[in-house]
């Protein structure tokens, strides 16, 4: 596996999130607090590692994850599941939503400052048909925790076509979701959205 910094990780991350937006290193610097030049450095080498697709639009140059390659999306399911390492306590609150191929998302208020969140949000992403079990765990999960949890549950072709529609809410969701469970389906089912 390919050795990163904590600046490329959290640069993979911004673009594999970034659904809708186009960084270049002017941008990218910006979200990461960082010089112009280092930010197109890290751009480079992650382009010439094979884990970025990049375009010129205008003068600028933007960069994509290049998530046509096998090797880059196990990269990006094992970056995603790496940062929600760091939930743990979320992983196991919602542990019991996650059966099979389903996605779970945690976004919102309760990822920046959960003492200040109003409510818990999250996102499930599973199969047609599995809608009444998802419902009776987040019943019984509502029972147990202190706030309330505001759920949205899509299918995979839902999710895509609330993204290839320009859905605000969805796509502002995922900018900031930490993916709980699921991170290779979350990977394999936005592969094609993220394309220059």
């Amino acid at each position: 596996m390919i050795s990163l910094t904590q600046k490329e990780r959290e640069t993979l991350l911004l673009l594999f999130k970034g659904i809708g937006s186009y960084y270049n290193a002017n941008s990218m610097s910006k979200e990461l607090g960082i010089s112009h030049v280092g930010a197109q450095k890290i751009l480079k080498r992650l382009s010439k590692d094979g884990l970025l697709i990049s375009k010129r639009i205008g003068k600028s140059i933007v960069y994509k994850p290049k998530l046509d390659d096998d090797y880059v999306r196990k990269l990006f399911a094992f970056i995603l599941a790496d940062e929600a390492h760091n939930y743990k306590r979320w992983k196991e609150e919602f542990k019991g939503l996650s059966k099979g191929d389903r996605v779970i998302m945690l976004f919102g208020s309760a990822v920046r400052n959960y003492a200040k969140a109003g409510d818990i949000d999250i996102m499930i992403v599973m199969e047609e048909g599995e809608l009444n079990d998802v419902k009776a765990v987040i019943k019984e999960k509502r029972k147990m925790l202190p706030k309330n949890i505001h759920s949205i549950e899509l299918t995979a072709d839902d999710l895509i076509g609330n993204i290839n529609d320009g859905n605000k809410a969805i796509i502002d969701a995922i900018k900031g979701a930490i993916i709980l469970y699921g991170q290779d389906k979350y990977v394999e089912a936005i592969k094609d959205v993220t394309r220059l």
